[in-house]
């Protein structure tokens, strides 16, 4: 699942990008310079090898924030918050997924409410177990439209406040909510 993943965002995200209005700076297959340089790389990000691209995705915004314990319970879940923090930092869509299922828990009724830590954790994996649980093979496509409303919020506001962000809006939403 997750190479397949890999690629396809690689795939999306192209090869050498320096845009003027873009803070992240040069990247290559969708990874900052920051991302590569905090990684070992120190040459031109023109050069930057795919496969490089390919083994910081798998460990930092796979195998880090936990994506492979949440795939074994919700695959489309897992793939959302892989490409969500691939866009905008494992920690604030896991966050997402926090607040959703804390405000799909119809009260605390169904499992506890999670810590909004942006981590996964036991807490976390319980709370998404519960949820499956209570809503079945229908509570994860619930959940996913849940995620996507969260991120597209978000994108919304990040123009709003920075203008300049504008010239990725459509970009945004065209290639990351489904």
């Amino acid at each position: 699942m997750i190479n397949d993943l890999i690629h396809a965002v690689i795939d999306r995200e192209g090869g050498y990008i320096h845009h003027p209005a873009d803070r992240g700076g040069a990247t290559r297959w969708g990874i900052t310079e920051a991302v590569a340089r905090a990684n070992g790389y120190a040459g031109d990000m023109r050069h930057f090898a795919r496969e490089a691209a390919a083994a910081i995705y798998r460990r930092i915004y796979w195998q880090r924030p936990r994506l492979d314990d949440v795939a074994e319970r919700a695959p489309l879940i897992a793939a959302e918050l892989f490409d969500t923090g691939v866009n905008m930092g494992p920690a604030v869509a896991i966050g997402f997924l926090q607040r959703a299922l804390n405000a799909l828990n119809r009260g605390a009724r169904d499992y506890p409410d999670v810590l909004l830590d942006g981590r996964i954790g036991p807490q976390t994996l319980g709370a998404l177990d519960g949820f499956l649980a209570t809503r079945g093979a229908a509570g994860e496509t619930v959940l996913l439209k849940a995620l996507e409303a969260l991120q597209g919020e978000r994108y919304l506001t990040l123009a709003e406040r920075r203008p300049a962000n504008e010239a990725f809006l459509y970009g945004w939403l065209a290639n990351r909510l489904a």
